[in-house]
């Protein structure tokens, strides 16, 4: 019954019955603390990707066959998702012969860790520690030696899949092949507040790579491999205002060749962890690009987004565009929870960030629509998407292109495999898209791109009505409380 079981997802697979039916319900919940989901497929499926579970956890999975409003009797099974692995392994504080292993723990409650390492020799080392553990120190290593870690969970008989990193210890003394005395000036240019250039002079010897180890003092170090042919590399993404260590390993024949090591702070800047695009325009950034934000603050995850920072004051976060029908749009749910398409050109943001970003503050809606020569919007003083299905609440219009989302106020999200409210007519289907439909739509701007056909298209009802598929569309939300910086409110 269950196959491709993942730390977050599976495949449900049943035998479909002899009589006709007119679809299948599938039902799954958490065992422990988990709300039942229901997903309705079709007569002709015998398999359903159940998606966006938590690791390591117990599932009861019930399955029945659906004819007009009957039901069958359910067929029942439980199971297990794999327990995720550790993130962030680092290896810190590495010597000629000892390293402290460091990991961040996992979202599932597990039994132990399994740690394996060794330097590609055949002789690998095997430890396991308890699954409370966050770090591991490793002794008796050899010096100038590039060595190979990977972790795994454990929780009863199921393992995670592997976390892997490697590092080079030090040698162990000056005669060792190092070229000790030879200066590499190891130094860092073009320091801006979140990005840094590191040039570096080449040794005499050619070596066969680099490798770049750079953290902010006190927190745990990042390494990049680094080409022989180069003597620079920027580092990017880096925190605002922050004391950065650098350093510069050149390895030859497997062994540390030298070592150099240098120190920069990088500018600050009035919102260093920018939850938002409107904070990151305060930044000073008026050009709109792909930026990292912050939504839950410095410790917590960041995400890439599309900030508009020249449309109505700038400080929008754009999470859909369409513009050349470049990206397929008549998909999945999966798709539209986890998000699809290049930022910089046709995209969806995604059903769960949207609806983290408008669960953090009260949200202003915009929509940009373009068609030849012509250009409308649409403003929203209410926007939000609802965690249970990712139900739009939308209110407050104003703007040129008239009000055709307001119609799909209280509505759920549904597509093509999964509709948690159908009506009559299966909208995501008939209309071809991914969408909040109602009864089915007055906007459905998820549509077939270019497509004049039953209302199939990228439509606005009130501006181009529901036989013309709109040639450029953005949404976009910007914090309800910012108000542009003077210069902006042009």
């Amino acid at each position: 019954m269950f196959s491709e079981v993942t730390e977050d997802s599976v495949t449900v697979s049943w035998t479909k019955p002899k009589s006709s039916v007119d679809g299948f319900k599938v039902t799954y919940t958490h065992a422990d603390e988990g709300e039942p989901v229901s997903v309705t497929v079709g007569s002709l499926d015998s398999t359903l990707d159940l998606s966006q579970l938590s690791p390591g956890s117990s599932y009861e999975v019930t399955i029945v066959s659906t004819l007009g409003l009957d039901e069958s009797d359910p067929i029942k099974d439980t199971v297990m998702t794999l327990p995720d692995p550790p993130t962030d392994l680092q290896a810190v504080n590495v010597t000629d012969s000892t390293a402290l292993l460091l990991w961040r723990p996992t979202l599932a409650s597990v039994d132990k860790y399994t740690i394996v390492y060794g330097s590609g020799t055949g002789s690998e080392v095997r430890v396991t520690v308890s699954g409370n553990a966050a770090e591991q120190q490793l002794s008796s290593l050899e010096g100038s030696t590039t060595y190979t870690v990977t972790v795994r969970s454990q929780l009863g008989n199921l393992e995670s899949s592997p976390a892997t990193t490697s590092f080079t210890t030090k040698s162990g003394s000056a005669g060792s092949g190092q070229d000790q005395n030879e200066p590499q000036d190891l130094k860092a240019i073009n320091v801006t507040p979140r990005s840094a250039v590191v040039s570096w002079i080449p040794l005499s010897k050619p070596v066969d790579k680099y490798i770049l180890v750079y953290r902010i003092k006190g927190e745990s170090p990042q390494e990049i491999i680094v080409g022989s042919d180069l003597t620079q590399f920027e580092l990017t993404r880096l925190h605002p205002g922050s004391l950065y260590i650098v350093e510069l390993r050149s390895i030859r024949g497997g062994q540390l060749a030298a070592s150099s090591n240098t120190e920069f702070t990088t500018g600050t800047l009035k919102f260093p962890f920018p939850t938002d695009c409107s904070q990151e325009l305060l930044n000073g950034v008026v050009s709109s690009n792909v930026v990292e934000i912050f939504p839950q603050g410095k410790l917590g995850k960041s995400m890439n987004v599309f900030c508009d920072m020249e449309t109505d004051g700038g400080g929008w976060m754009v999470f859909q565009r369409r513009k050349d029908g470049s990206v397929e749009f008549y998909n999945g749910w999966k798709d539209y929870v986890s998000g699809f398409g290049n930022l910089s050109g046709e995209f969806w943001l995604g059903l769960e960030k949207i609806h983290n970003l408008t669960k953090m503050m009260k949200m202003n809606l915009r929509v940009d629509l373009r068609d030849g020569s012509e250009q409308v919007f649409a403003k929203y003083s209410t926007f939000e998407v609802s965690t249970r299905n990712y139900k739009l609440s939308v209110g407050g219009y104003s703007g040129t292109a008239g009000d055709s989302l307001s119609y799909h106020n209280n509505c759920v999200f549904s597509t093509k495999d999964r509709d948690p409210a159908p009506w009559i007519t299966r909208c995501a289907i008939s209309y071809q898209g991914g969408w909040w439909y109602k009864n089915c739509h007055q906007a459905n701007l998820n549509g077939r791109y270019g497509i004049d056909y039953k209302h199939q298209g990228v439509i606005w009802k009130s501006w181009k009505g529901e036989h013309h598929s709109i040639q450029f569309t953005e949404m976009k939300m910007r914090p309800a409380s910012f108000r542009p910086p003077a210069t902006r409110t042009k």
